[in-house]
């Protein structure tokens, strides 16, 4: 038996290699947590024991994942999206349960399960996986989709669905009477649960958020959000319906206060950690060993619910307006089971309905259900556009759409993102007289955007499409304004693959991926952390006395440390430094067709032993940042040079040196 602390020294150990392996393969990290909780867990090697406290633990992953997602939600989005919670969400579960009972009556003669059985076993396979799937369009940006949309309404319905589900359950094999008193009572403590939340919160919250942020206490304000978010769970869970519920509800309601991104920060450590775990114990339930006896009984569920769910959602979109192609995303989206599943499958084995090794066997289909659930998302749009004859038509009325509002554009800025950064940008640009080409996946934004006149088209910015039609080809340079990394290291694949002399300027967080991001193709990465810290410096320095002009040169600096496009400047006649120094500028210098440089490498004019930096080359219009040693010079190049004014002096003698009438020919043969 080992002791609580080697189980964590040793799930820790787990979880990093398995992360890391599954990183380094590019599949999703939960893969990894399941993985490890499989092979760890009681049922295949028995390392680590599957305790119940380990599991209550885990929960609140689920619990603060949801709580997240609440934050980039409103109430006036729920109210938008009630005919996706109420009407598809409520369909689905009801026709999946009467597939389940359909089919086991088909199969009757055969298995002998009674009709109580399949409607349990029905409303177990409707449940999806809300961990998951909220998990994987949160890092594909597709919450904010249509079908994003319609995935998560229906997740809300099924956790609502939880209680009356398990009321049913419990209550087979009693009279009609106990259970529609029991089904009346669950709808009371749903309305009163929701009604404190929704109408209650909503009011008493940005008054308790503005008390707390008084205080000025970073400590206080975390555990004020843990407090927060554990106790509208507290709600919920104490009315019989689940704790992502009410952790859900109050990330809208704190959506609707200032304090939302500060929030959001202060919750990702906890969320990321606990939802690891949570991945972990659920794959701890998996049982190897019935896999190998029955492998086609397993197979059998875990492929025939996975298409006939996949089907039926698609179906049930269709019927709710969607086109086949969001359709078909949602369905593959929900096609996979969930965790509520489980806690329906205990209580199926409690009240003896359906044969203990039948049952294991269904749970075991629906782990390896949930264990196929990020293939299918991460490659429904290949799954979509191979099967529907319409989604070639539906992407390319969407490119476009997005070509023609860059057919007029050339030389403009490709803004991947509309956010607060990306519309800052954009407004930039139009007072500097430049044109840009923005893409967004938000379709209110795009749409209340568009209105106004400005040049914004949805559109995925990680998508090769999107970027050729947006004009790539004819662009100056692309800026990633979100935040999101993987979602730039596609970007950045895509324009070296198409144009890889464009400049790309990507925004991030921190400086944790810097490295990376510059190594994928990135001109420049601009941390946010960074521009924070010098901001702050430099108003500290200007409280405290220290003259502006050479505030803004100890900016400079730190700047010219940190950004390679921002070292040095173009001297200028009011440039000279107040306390007499000389500072580091950039100078350009043309190269003459006369010119002894001309067919010389930079490396033969001996520049860098003078100690200037040679930054970029324009030749023919394009510009190529930090040329190699080797580069030979030609004629009209425009050599732009870093360094101090003397050594930049020398530098351009150098390369404004014409050649002896003797050496033409020889300089003319080497270029």
């Amino acid at each position: 038996m080992i002791s609580p602390l080697e189980m964590t020294l040793f799930l820790l150990l787990a979880s990093v290699v398995g992360v890391v392996l599954f990183r380094y393969l590019n599949l999703p990290p939960m893969l990894g947590y399941l993985s490890v909780g499989i092979l760890v867990g009681p049922r295949a090697f028995g390392i680590v024991p599957n305790t119940e406290g380990a599991q209550n633990l885990a929960e609140f992953g689920v619990v603060f994942l949801m709580f997240s997602i609440g934050l980039e939600f409103s109430l006036t989005k729920l109210r938008a999206m009630r005919r996706a919670v109420f009407g598809l969400g409520l369909s689905q579960v009801l026709g999946t349960i009467v597939v389940a009972l359909l089919v086991g009556l088909a199969l009757d003669p055969w298995v002998h399960i009674t009709w109580q059985a399949c409607v349990a076993l029905g409303g177990a396979l409707a449940m999806s996986s809300t961990a998951i799937v909220s998990k994987m369009l949160a890092e594909r940006l597709e919450i904010e989709s249509e079908h994003g949309r319609n995935i998560l309404g229906v997740l809300l319905f099924q956790d609502l669905a939880v209680v009356p589900l398990l009321i049913v359950i419990a209550a087979f094999g009693g009279s009609s009477k106990s259970l529609i008193e029991s089904l009346g009572m669950a709808a009371i403590k749903i309305v009163l649960a929701l009604g404190i939340l929704l109408f209650v919160g909503q009011k008493f919250m940005t008054r308790w958020f503005n008390v707390v942020a008084r205080r000025r206490s970073q400590e206080l304000f975390v555990l004020n959000v843990l407090l927060v978010t554990l106790g509208a769970a507290f709600v919920t869970d104490k009315f019989g319906l689940s704790l992502a519920l009410g952790a859900f509800i109050a990330g809208m309601l704190i959506a609707e206060t200032p304090y939302k991104h500060q929030v959001e920060e202060d919750i990702k450590p906890f969320r990321d950690v606990l939802l690891g775990l949570f991945f972990i114990t659920t794959g701890m339930l998996l049982n190897p060993h019935v896999i190998i006896q029955h492998p086609l009984m397993v197979g059998a569920f875990l492929i025939a619910p996975l298409v006939l769910k996949a089907v039926m959602i698609t179906a049930l979109t269709r019927l709710f307006g969607a086109s086949p192609g969001v359709a078909m995303r949602t369905g593959l989206g929900l096609a996979q089971a969930g965790e509520f599943g489980f806690v329906l499958l205990n209580l199926i084995l409690d009240k003896h309905l359906v044969d203990p090794t039948l049952l294991q066997a269904i749970l075991a289909a629906m782990l390896l259900s949930m264990l196929a659930a990020p293939f299918l998302i991460q490659n429904a749009d290949r799954i979509v556009l191979r099967l529907s004859s319409t989604e070639w038509m539906q992407q390319s009325l969407m490119m476009t759409r997005i070509a023609t509002q860059s057919l007029k554009q050339s030389g403009h800025v490709i803004i991947c993102g509309y956010g607060r950064a990306g519309q800052n940008l954009a407004r930039m640009l139009e007072n500097e007289g430049l044109s840009y080409v923005a893409l967004d996946l938000d379709p209110d934004r795009v749409a209340a955007a568009a209105a106004a006149g400005e040049s914004v088209v949805f559109g995925d910015a990680a998508r090769r499409e999107s970027l050729v039609a947006a004009g790539i080809h004819r662009a100056a340079a692309v800026a990633v304004t979100y935040a999101n990394t993987q979602s730039a290291f596609r970007v950045l694949h895509h324009i070296h693959e198409l144009e890889p002399t464009l400049p790309t300027i990507v925004r991030t967080v921190d400086d944790a991926d810097l490295e990376r991001l510059l190594a994928a193709g990135a001109t420049e990465v601009i941390p946010e952390i960074v521009e924070g810290s010098l901001m702050l410096a430099s108003h500290m320095l200007v409280l405290m006395g220290v003259p502006m002009r050479r505030v803004v040169r100890r900016v400079e600096e730190l700047r010219d440390a940190r950004y390679s496009l921002l070292r040095g400047y173009f001297h200028g006649t009011d440039d000279a430094g107040e306390d007499g120094h000389e500072q580091v500028r950039l100078q350009s210098v043309p190269v003459d067709a006369r010119a002894d440089a001309v067919g010389r490498t930079l490396a033969d004019l001996g520049l860098f032993d003078l100690g200037v930096e040679v930054t970029a080359i324009r030749r023919h219009g394009i510009r190529g940042v930090e040329p190699d040693p080797s580069t030979k010079l030609r004629e009209a190049d425009i050599v732009v040079l870093r360094g101090l004014p003397e050594q930049l002096a020398q530098a351009e003698e150098r390369l404004s040196r014409h050649r002896k009438p003797g050496a033409a020919g020889a300089g003319a043969a080497a270029a």
